[in-house]
């Protein structure tokens, strides 16, 4: 329509602009729908505007070289050269169809107005028309909503109206009920007073009894009223105890009522034992759906108890000696060899399979039979612990006296124990698996534990008994190794040497087996303690006793071993010889030193073996402490630090030993080197006569067997001590080595070839010392080297030593603190003389101190020398 109206325009827009007469027609349509003013507009103008643009693009395509000369600035455009030549002096517009677009333009505006005009006088139209069709409709529902309050008035009235009729339907039938209840209830009653004077006749006399109490295919009926009549017969029986009989015909009817009490108890009884006589006749044929009929009937007698507690105990595990026999031998075997607690182990794990097994098979059966299978399967349950786990528990189970422990060869304590912890697991495992089977509301954990409540209750003290049962016959079963070797190890063997190896050394492997015992006892309490604060203080009483065991054992190690220090002392006191002795004893004495020596050395050397095997010791308990004991401590406050406590003063007596001990190495290394020295030192040594020959300058044999038996001996403290006992041993035994050869060398006199032998064994001493890594020491010998320098130099010299080396004079002095340190100088010495006697001793020592006057030569140094 729209493509029409614009073709009829475009026609009507050509004729006007041909004969420029006919005016725009605007139709309203085009101002509907998508409405666009550019279209619009096109509509308009392009019957005009086409040839004014062939006319422009004509001249471009007919001549492309045409320059910009050719297109005039004023607007009009010039031509071909034919076309100016026909049109020479004359000059078109460059819009020749300005004015039909200026016509066609004034045409469409008087066109929109009217269009305008005939729109708004259509909205007033509509604005009346809208504003009269409103009023009729708010008229409308007005009306509308006056019906409708009509209506929801009718609806609740109407409403009102059901709900009541709906209620008195509801009391009528309520009525109805009632009353259909009370007529039943009074037919039942009347019934059931019937029967009830049906027993009470005479007393026992139960034959002229309904045929409703002897019919067997009513056997249900009858128990139900049976238990009805008993019920209300026993409360009517109570209600007449508590009112006083105020007539005799109250009290005919509560004798009534006794006589008819009595008669429903016997037939109950008889009929109950009747149900069971059959119940068992379908258990043997196992009739399950008869079973099913008797239990559910005998549920109205006691609630069944009856019938569940005959169905439990007529079990053949429960009647048959032979099952209970069986279960014997197969946990504790035969009675000629003692079990052992894997056999045990194995034998409980296969009975209480068996046992499970046999409660679920009967579980399926309780499942189909009785109407409360929970309660039976409780019942079931209960027995089995009791009766046939409680029975072997107690032969396998037999708690030893505190008083008299079982003999060591009997396996002591400590069989009982793994006895008891292999059966209280098992038994455990046995509760879940019953429980995963079913066992109704029973507590079965709560009635395993009950099983071994009397062994639990004084298992700490059975536990500690048990460790020192253990302790005791290890320590036996070490004597006896040892009082073995004695007897045949001291064949071929030094009388010294046998004396010190006698001593029975401290043994790592033996505190490892004080550790494993108590962790397998530690592992126990985690088994028995279920409560952790309960475990703590087991745990705690346990790791006591290791604590005990071990300090107690390397106690005794490390005193074995210094009676083997005291007895090298003895040897060595016992071959001390006065100075005039024949030689031939001389010699027997030096033999005899030898051997003490030997002694001593073999001694230092055991006792450094056991310092070391008891550091190891320790390790070993304290590492077990931090793995496996102090985290069950944490529970309890104040558990672990009175443990750490309790840790540190068992192993202080140790400790106490084993200075004591290194005391006494130190005085066996120094008695032979002091041995030594005596022996091997000459005294030539340190005063060479002045032949003319060469000076020796290697150490002193006496130095060299020192050093060599120091190299020797001390090797076994370098390998046993360690950290700062390491450093404090060898610093003192540095300390008395530098003050025994300092007393040592106050007993020769040294010409200058001597002074420089000695210096050459203060160097080798020093070179020694080094190796103890004490700078306290180094320090000593090597300020004593410095010292040794007052026997090379000429007397002439010494002076000149001392003003020319003032560090001397100040390491002289660091010495004298020293020897007041170990109370070395004379007694006699007062303090004002103690900075000047050690030089002043030394040089004493000179060869030539009488014979070059020394001592005036010195008097300029230290004035109060004499």
């Amino acid at each position: 329509m729209k493509e029409s109206n614009d073709g009829f325009k475009n026609d009507k827009l050509s004729k006007s602009s041909s004969v420029n007469s006919l005016p725009l027609i605007l139709d309203i349509e085009d101002f509907k729908g998508d409405f666009s003013f550019d279209a619009l507009f096109g509509n308009l103008v392009n019957d005009l505007l086409p040839s004014f643009q062939e006319e422009d693009t004509d001249p471009s395509e007919g001549h492309s070289n045409i320059n910009g000369s050719d297109a005039l600035a004023n607007g009009h455009l010039r031509g071909p050269p034919d076309a100016a030549k026909s049109a020479q002096g004359v000059s078109g517009p460059l819009f020749p169809e300005v004015d039909k677009l200026l016509s066609l333009f004034k045409d469409s505006c008087k066109e929109l107005v009217d269009l305008r005009k005939q729109i708004d006088g259509r909205l007033n139209s509509l604005k009346k028309e809208v504003s009269s069709q409103d009023s009729k409709h708010r008229k409308t529902l007005t009306e509308l909503e006056k019906g409708v309050d009509g209506l929801f008035d009718s609806f609740a009235r109407l409403d009102s109206r059901i709900s009541s009729v709906g209620q008195t339907a509801a009391k009528i039938g309520d009525h109805l009920q009632s009353a259909d209840s009370q007529r039943e209830t009074a037919s039942q009653t009347i019934e059931l007073i019937k029967y009830l004077m049906e027993f009470n006749g005479s007393p026992g006399d139960l034959m002229e009894l309904s045929p409703l109490f002897s019919d067997d295919s009513r056997v249900a009926e009858a128990a139900s009223i049976a238990q009805k009549l008993r019920s209300f017969a026993e409360e009517d029986i109570g209600r007449q105890s508590i009112t006083v009989p105020s007539v005799a015909g109250n009290a005919t009817a509560s004798r009534g009522l006794e006589v008819a009490v009595a008669n429903l108890q016997d037939y109950c009884n008889e009929l109950e034992n009747r149900l069971l006589s059959r119940f068992d006749a379908a258990s043997q044929r196992r009739e399950l759906s008869t079973m099913a009929e008797c239990a559910k009937i005998l549920s109205q007698f006691n609630r069944g108890t009856s019938a569940m507690q005959h169905y439990v105990a007529t079990r053949p595990m429960f009647i048959n000696v032979e099952v209970m026999n069986a279960d014997t031998r197969l946990v504790l075997g035969d009675h000629t060899s003692q079990a052992t607690p894997s056999n045990v182990a194995r034998g409980l794990a296969s009975l209480y399979k068996e046992i499970t097994d046999t409660v679920r098979k009967e579980a399926a059966t309780i499942m189909a039979v009785f109407p409360s299978p929970n309660d039976v399967m409780a019942i079931l349950v209960q027995r089995v612990l009791e009766q046939r786990v409680t029975a072997l528990l107690d032969k396998l189970l037999v708690k030893p006296s505190l008083v008299n422990l079982p003999p060591m060869e009997e396996g002591g304590l400590l069989l009982y124990l793994r006895m008891l912890a292999v059966a209280y697991e098992k038994t455990q495992e046995l509760a879940r698996d019953l429980r995963a089977v079913g066992c109704g509301d029973l507590d079965v954990e709560g009635l395993t534990e009950s099983l071994f409540s009397a062994h639990k209750d004084e298992y700490p003290e059975h536990e500690q008994a048990s460790l020192r049962q253990l302790y005791q016959a290890k320590m036996a079963e070490l004597r006896a190794e040892s009082q073995l070797s004695d007897s045949t190890g001291t064949i071929g063997r030094s009388r010294g040497a046998a004396a010190v190896s006698s001593h029975q050394q401290i043994s790592v492997t033996v505190v490892t087996e004080f550790v494993r015992w108590n962790e397998e006892a530690i592992s126990r309490c985690s088994l028995f303690s279920t409560q952790p604060a309960t475990l703590a203080t087991n745990v705690k009483a346990v790791f006591t006793c290791l604590l005990d065991q071990v300090s107690q054992y390397i106690t005794e190690g490390l005193e074995r071993a210094r009676d083997g220090l005291t007895e090298a002392a003895a040897l060595r006191e016992r071959f001390l010889l006065g100075t005039s002795v024949s030689r031939r004893v001389a010699a027997a004495a030096a033999s005899a030193a030898e051997a003490a020596a030997a002694a001593g050395e073999s001694s230092f050397r055991s006792f450094m073996v056991s310092v070391q095997r008891c550091g190891s010791s320790v390790a070993i308990v304290q590492q077990f402490f931090a793995n496996s004991i102090s985290r069950l401590l944490l529970p309890v406050d104040g558990a672990h630090a009175a443990s750490c406590e309790e840790m540190a003063t068992a192993m202080s007596s140790a400790e106490g030993a084993a200075y004591k001990g290194l005391q006494q190495c130190i005085e066996t290394v120094m008695a032979e080197v002091e041995r030594l020295l005596s022996a091997e030192q000459k005294t030539t040594d340190y005063r060479s006569p002045d032949d003319g020959i060469a000076p020796d300058h290697r150490p002193t044999n006496a130095c060299t067997r020192v050093v060599a038996y120091l190299s020797r001996v001390l090797e076994s403290a370098f390998t046993a001590l360690e950290g700062l006992n390491k450093q404090a041993f060898l610093t003192e035994l540095g300390n008395r080595l530098h003050k025994g050869l300092l007393n040592h060398w106050q007993k020769f006199t040294f010409n200058p070839s001597g002074g420089l032998r000695l210096k050459r064994d203060i160097t080798e001493y020093g070179e020694f010392v080094r190796s103890f890594n004490a700078p306290s020491v180094d320090e000593k010998f090597e300020l004593l080297g410095i010292m040794a320098n007052v026997f090379i130099v000429a007397p002439e010299s010494l002076s000149t030593l001392f003003e020319g080396t003032p560090s001397i004079r100040k390491d002289a002095q660091r010495y004298y603190w020293w020897y007041y340190e170990d109370c070395v100088f004379p007694s006699s010495l007062h303090c004002d003389k103690l900075l000047i006697w050690l030089p002043l001793r030394f040089i004493q020592l000179r060869e030539d101190y009488k014979s070059a006057k020394l001592a005036a030569r010195l008097s300029s140094l230290w004035p109060s020398s004499s």
